[in-house]
């Protein structure tokens, strides 16, 4: 992704005040999950408090930054108590930042990639999804079942099929796996996923992107962690996995968001926790230290 650049007065104290969030998450090890509405808006609330231009900056606080760095800056205080990279795109104000640009398992993530490379199979073949391939679908969105997503694969021809669509949908740091959950990919490579689910410039049809984008607004309410932190009206997949060589989990989640009057996309990797519940609270807090910074770049003009 590009990296962008934005006024330092807009984010010098969102930087402060995600820090005092992340902090608040990895302090001693532990982080809480299971969060109340209520603290999804407090931290936003926070976040625009801190951030809002002081009356007596300077002009020597003007100077431009760039909003990677800014982000990286926020995760610090996360950096020695998770593995984790994040992508970022406003899709109106086009402000982006990234942290981490390795690979990481998909988990169940890859479910809208193999979702995405069957609607490009049915359009080159001029055809509705039967049936069968629509039970799988939907079941291996809504409810991320395994099996509909194994005998998926299989209808899309395999890892290769996968590949293939995936050159086609400019996914040029993922490798799909036969066992489907070791795909590789990067949180980059699933933001450029989720503005071909989401943008009209897209390989996929209008009518291919409304119905990915109608199942990923149907997921069960106990998956619906996450991005889902970082604004409103969330679209998302999670995705989670134990790796059984550590014993450790990977989780993921994908999605796009309303913040501050704009449409968000989010990829948020990680692994290395020790349980899944383990991992929900460091994905949503970076998330939302994602989210406001990109927020703050496109209010700050």
């Amino acid at each position: 992704m590009p990296r962008h650049r934005t006024r330092r007065s807009a984010l010098s104290g969102l930087v402060a005040a995600v820090v005092v969030l992340l902090a608040g998450s990895a302090a001693g090890g532990v982080y809480l999950v299971g969060h109340s509405p209520d603290d999804a808006s407090s931290a936003a609330a926070a976040v625009s408090s801190a951030s809002s231009p002081s009356a007596t900056t300077g002009p020597s606080e003007e100077s431009e930054v760039d909003l990677d760095a800014e982000l990286a800056d926020a995760l610090a205080p996360l950096a020695d108590g998770a593995d984790v990279s994040v992508a970022v795109l406003d899709t109106e104000s086009g402000a982006s930042a990234a942290y981490g640009d390795g690979t990481y398992d998909a988990a169940s993530i890859v479910k809208v990639d193999m979702l995405a490379a069957l609607l490009l199979q049915a359009q080159d073949e001029d055809r509705e999804l039967n049936g069968a391939e629509r039970a799988y679908a939907e079941a291996m969105i809504r409810r991320s079942d395994n099996t509909s997503a194994t005998e998926l694969l299989k209808v899309i021809g395999g890892e290769e099929g996968l590949d293939a669509a995936n050159v086609r949908l400019g996914l040029t740091g993922t490798k799909a796996a036969h066992a489907w959950g070791l795909t590789q990919t990067t949180s980059a490579d699933q933001v450029r996923l989720l503005e071909a689910v989401s943008g009209a410039d897209s390989v996929l049809s209008e009518a291919s992107r409304a119905y990915l984008t109608e199942l990923m607004g149907q997921v069960e309410a106990d998956q619906r962690w996450g991005v889902s932190a970082a604004g409103t009206d969330a679209v998302l997949k999670n995705g989670w996995m134990p790796r059984t060589t550590t014993g450790l989990w990977d989780v993921n989640s994908i999605g796009r968001v309303r913040s501050g009057g704009h449409t968000v996309l989010v990829a948020v990797l990680s692994r290395g926790h020790a349980t899944q519940e383990a991992g929900i609270g460091p994905v949503e807090t970076v998330a939302k230290a994602a989210v406001a910074v990109t927020d703050a770049a496109g209010g700050s003009g």
